[in-house]
């Protein structure tokens, strides 16, 4: 099969119009038509559906979209490999990141990484533990860096992050030196990134907390600052907030909870030459980070 129409078809879906594509790649739209039209020919059945607001899958190009992506993927392994063997390192990663660990440790591993090998692309995608493990199953990320849900594949523990509450700094518990997880059932809580299978409504659940989600956000960020305007309370990983100045109070939480965050990825042994070394810099970049500072 030839993958450069796969990835053509990728472009295609992102561009959401042949047209689109055509343009970003190119090529003319009547040449992406017949490209994708070949490719539907060779599979066996159409991938695409057309209407008035452009292209969408259907149902028969969903079921196979991850096959065709893991074919990409594993035609960019063996390039890679290649190149290796001739001495060079060339690719693209694709990870999936905590908004916390993108925000205060990738920067400066990425930057060890990119200065060591300039040739390999990495892609960062900042999202919650849901679409983290889906992008896994569909290939569209060759690891990430989350914690740990049942999934198949392979876990690189990392490091431990303690969870912790945020409260406005004019609230009543504002300076006490926990906050008692049991007093949410009297709070306004503000939820962050609902439905998306986070450390936050796990941990609640096992400590069978009753609690009101007055508010949702899909951004930690704004999370805090609803926090700082006094709309509620909230709970989040210590790391989230390493860089954020704000009127909000963080308690360590009663009982204590931490997270450990780590590495997600579908195969160690079977990952690519790239994503291995980059894994390599991970592990000793978050090594270097939380190392203890010597006092004198």
């Amino acid at each position: 099969m030839n993958t450069e129409k796969c990835r053509l078809l990728l472009q295609v879906i992102q561009a959401g119009s042949f047209s689109s594509a055509a343009e970003r790649l190119g090529y003319t739209p009547s040449g992406v038509m017949r490209s994708i039209a070949s490719l539907e020919k060779e599979i066996g059945f159409p991938l695409l559906g057309r209407t008035a607001q452009g292209i969408y899958l259907t149902r028969e190009g969903q079921a196979v979209l991850p096959y065709l992506r893991r074919l990409i993927r594993d035609e960019d392994a063996l390039l890679q490999y290649s190149a290796q063997i001739r001495g060079l390192t060339a690719g693209d990663i694709y990870i999936g990141s905590y908004f916390s660990v993108a925000a205060n440790w990738l920067p400066q591993i990425i930057q060890a990484f990119q200065h060591a090998y300039p040739a390999v692309h990495v892609h960062i995608e900042e999202c919650a533990n849901k679409v983290m493990y889906d992008g896994l199953e569909e290939g569209r990320f060759d690891c990430c860096i989350t914690t740990w849900r049942p999934f198949s594949g392979d876990w690189i523990p990392l490091c431990e992050d303690e969870m912790v509450m945020w409260l406005p700094e004019n609230h009543p518990l504002a300076r006490a030196e926990v906050y008692p997880l049991k007093q949410l059932c009297h709070e306004s809580f503000i939820e962050p990134l609902p439905q998306q299978d986070t450390d936050v409504v796990r941990i609640l659940k096992e400590e069978h907390i009753s609690y009101e989600t007055r508010y949702t956000a899909i951004d930690n960020y704004t999370t805090y600052r609803m926090v700082e305007a006094g709309l509620g309370v909230s709970m989040n990983n210590r790391l989230m907030t390493a860089q954020w100045q704000g009127r909000v109070a963080i308690l360590p939480m009663d009982p204590p909870h931490t997270i450990t965050i780590g590495i997600a990825i579908p195969s160690r042994d079977g990952a690519s030459p790239a994503v291995k070394k980059f894994i390599h810099y991970v592990q000793q970049g978050i090594s270097q980070i939380l190392e203890p500072k010597d006092s004198h």
